[in-house]
């Protein structure tokens, strides 16, 4: 890392808006120093794949993948984040160099040392590196949980096992396959790897740069910011609720629904986005790893799509929406009520709609957020992604084409070329590796779906991979460069709509091998260039990964079967401590309209929503007209514009709220621009420890209450107006605008 002695000065501040949105050199370097990436040379003969690593890494990995599924049950969120681990690990390894003796051991004709020398640096990352996977897992533990905790078929271990390894392989092999294109350019800085890096530099080494700022190291301010955030976290948490929401105008006005809806926290606008507790900040990802320029961009589509276009089609009743939440990660039938979905998909009728009980009920209603953000701006996202990535990156997409069977045939032969052998220091993981893989993968994920009764045949396997890799380039584009994710899962459930109609089990898995494995892809693509920022080498790093994936997979499934068993009102309203799987209950109810109902029938319904479809049409055209300004006026506002995640980058909402994204970008543009530019000295030195340190110590914090105060019960005794007071509002019942018409329903009756 950094052991530039170069002061920092005020000069050095680059804009942080580059041509195209792609960053410049400068700020390049600027970026990755302030993360701790300097120019230290490496030294190959540091101990790297070590027993300390392995028992570490794995005991590690086992935490932080259970702990995490845990969570995923949870609203709000918390995730034991990679400064969680890396925190944790330090002083152990730095234990196990002092205590273990230096013996040698034989093992065979194979032998290995109990204590090579100093905890390093690569040792510590890639100790991170496997317990990162438990960020993985989260995803496929949320398929698993809406299969059987809201369409009731449990598929038992074995099937467990073998999916959840199958689109962990995918995810990698997508990764190593395409890691020229999504790695080893240096404008693809991968933002998120930073924080990983400042704080291990923090950990590892003497801040030796001078900085025209506060004297106190890198070291002692996550010390003292990880203490505060870990004291102050129990206020919000536990204690006074309220801290975190924080929706004061609806205490005020507590049953008038207008006040709740234009200020409310839960199913409101979030006008007001103050909150007091850091996992409501970052329940999209912590603003301080988010470029600016991303922010704003995000920011734009808050404002235009929710706080505005949602506004009035919401107060003039658009597909009926006003008698409904503003926002909810619900959907609802005809009398306001949340929707039955056992009415028309049950074992009894085989996980299939029953279409008789169907329009007996009712047809499926969206409040106005789900409707417009899950459906009109994903299709949005989907046709501007496309169109973005031929104006904005066809030269590089074509270079890369080409090359394409050269290097297929290059890598097959073995005859590596040797600019490309310096580039992967000689270690480089061969291509057939990543191909046994991904066909290890596809036999597993066939058997499965095959075997068990999950409905998707072999064939959607097939064209669920083929979307994954259609897509997995762009969006490691965006990802790589901002840190958000667009999401293109409405085109895995359309596709699988009209390929398996009327199959809901077979809508989750398509969805889950087709977008969960490019998600997964993105993740260990981003741990590659961590690899590569930390100078270790890729053949290392791909056995740890694969280690990784083996051991966190099993954590996983165990903590999530215990959890079914375990916690009281799992997966309901009624659940302890929030674990009402929110983001399961999402994908059950985008499963119910695209599984179940179908796309054909669901906008063929009198209802409209097939005004929605107007929005891949838009997606397609803002590119071009961006484009086209951007060329027009090359210095203008416009070169700041990146139309995929204005219309994408809202895609945790719901069940993220509009509070959640406004203080997470009030947070992420006070740091990202005002403090940066008037402070860049500070901004260089403590920015992403101070994400670190609040990421670490929330996690920390949640786990410790949960254990000791919610799951024994001894929370059921703290009952004061600060756990109260933000339950007793519409905000949190979710009241509508308009109240039922006589005879308590209201939209299209017949045949929908």
């Amino acid at each position: 890392m950094s052991g530039s002695q170069e002061t920092i000065t005020e000069e050095q501040n680059k804009p942080d808006l580059p041509k195209n949105n792609d960053v410049d050199v400068d700020s390049i370097n600027h970026i990755l120093q302030a993360a701790g990436i300097g120019t230290d040379e490496d030294d190959p003969t540091e101990p790297i794949l070590t027993l300390r690593m392995w028992f570490l890494g794995i005991i590690f990995c086992i935490l932080a993948s259970g702990l995490n599924t845990l969570y995923t049950l949870r609203t709000p969120s918390l995730k034991i984040s990679a400064s969680v681990v890396l925190l944790l690990a330090f002083p152990l390894g730095r234990l196990w160099e002092k205590t273990i003796p230096s013996w040698d051991v034989r093992v065979g004709t194979w032998s290995f040392n109990l204590n090579p020398g100093p905890f390093n640096e690569k040792e510590h990352v890639l100790i991170y590196i496997m317990s990162n996977l438990s960020v993985y897992v989260r995803l496929g533990a949320d398929v698993l949980t809406e299969q059987q905790m809201f369409y009731g078929y449990s598929a038992g271990w074995a099937f467990q096992i073998l999916i959840t390894i199958a689109t962990f392989l995918i995810g990698f092999c997508l990764a190593g396959l395409f890691r020229a294109v999504t790695v080893a350019p240096r404008e693809l800085i991968w933002p998120g790897a930073l924080g990983v890096t400042a704080l291990t530099a923090t950990l590892h080494k003497t801040d030796e740069t001078r900085y025209d700022t506060w004297k106190i190291s890198r070291y002692s301010f996550f010390c003292l910011v990880f203490s505060a955030s870990f004291c102050w976290y129990w206020l919000p948490d536990l204690i006074m609720p309220v801290l975190s929401y924080f929706n004061f105008p609806c205490w005020i006005k507590p049953q008038s629904a207008v006040v709740n809806q234009l200020f409310g926290m839960k199913s409101g606008m979030g006008l007001i986005p103050i909150t007091f507790d850091w996992s409501q900040i970052s329940y999209v990802g912590s603003p301080l790893l988010v470029p600016a320029w991303a922010i704003m961009n995000v920011s734009l589509s808050l404002v235009l799509w929710i706080w505005i276009v949602a506004v009035v089609c919401y107060y003039r009743n658009l597909w009926d929406t006003a008698y409904l939440p503003f926002q909810s990660s619900k959907v609802f039938d005809n009398t306001g009520n949340v929707y039955k979905a056992s009415k028309i998909v049950n074992a009894f009728s085989g996980y299939r709609l029953d279409v008789n009980e169907y329009l007996a009920y009712s047809p499926v209603y969206m409040p106005i957020a789900y409707a417009l953000n899950m459906f009109g701006l994903s299709f949005a996202s989907l046709s501007a992604l496309v169109v973005w990535v031929i104006l904005e990156h066809r030269a590089i997409i074509v270079k890369l084409t080409q090359k394409v069977p050269r290097l297929m045939v290059e890598y097959v032969s073995g005859k590596f070329r040797a600019k490309e052998r310096q580039q992967f220091k000689s270690t480089d993981v061969p291509i057939w590796w990543y191909l046994a893989c991904w066909l290890l993968a596809l036999f597993m994920a066939i058997f499965a779906v095959e075997y068990w009764a999950v409905e998707l045949r072999w064939y959607g396997v097939l064209l669920a991979f083929a979307v994954a890799l259609v897509f997995y380039t762009p969006l490691s584009i965006v990802y790589g460069t901002s840190n958000l994710k667009i999401n293109i899962d409405v085109l895995c459930r359309i596709v699988a709509g009209l390929l398996f109609e009327g199959k809901v089990l077979a809508n989750i898995w398509f969805f889950d091998l087709g977008y969960i494995t490019t998600i997964k892809g993105l993740y260990f693509a981003q741990d590659m260039k961590l690899a590569t920022y930390c100078k270790i080498p890729q053949r290392q790093l791909f056995w740890v990964q694969c280690v990784g994936m083996l051991v966190g997979s099993l954590s996983s499934l165990g903590v999530l079967n215990w959890a079914f068993g375990h916690i009281s009102g799992v997966c309901t309203s009624a659940a302890i401590n929030g674990f009402s799987c929110p983001y399961s209950s999402t994908h059950f109810n985008t499963s119910l309209i695209w599984g179940a109902i179908g796309p054909r029938r669901y906008f063929s319904s009198q209802i409209g929503y097939s005004s929605l479809l107007y929005f891949f049409v838009l997606g397609a055209i803002l590119p071009i007209a961006v484009h086209l300004l951007r060329q027009r006026y090359p210095s203008s506002f416009w070169k700041k514009v990146h139309v995929p995640l204005f219309v994408g980058g809202l895609n945790y909402l719901p069940p993220a709220t509009g509070m959640n994204y406004g203080s997470w970008a009030l947070l992420g543009l006070a740091f990202g621009i005002f403090i940066r530019r008037r402070w860049l000295s500070w901004w260089t030195k403590f920015n992403f420890v101070l994400s670190s340190a609040l990421d670490s110590s929330v996690g920390t914090a949640g786990v410790l209450i949960f254990l000791t105060i919610y799951f024994t019960g001894a929370s059921d005794r703290l009952n004061w107006w600060g756990t109260k007071v933000y339950k007793e509002t519409c905000d949190w019942k979710g009241c509508p605008h308009l109240q039922l018409p006589e005879g308590g329903k209201f939209g299209v009756s017949g045949n929908y």
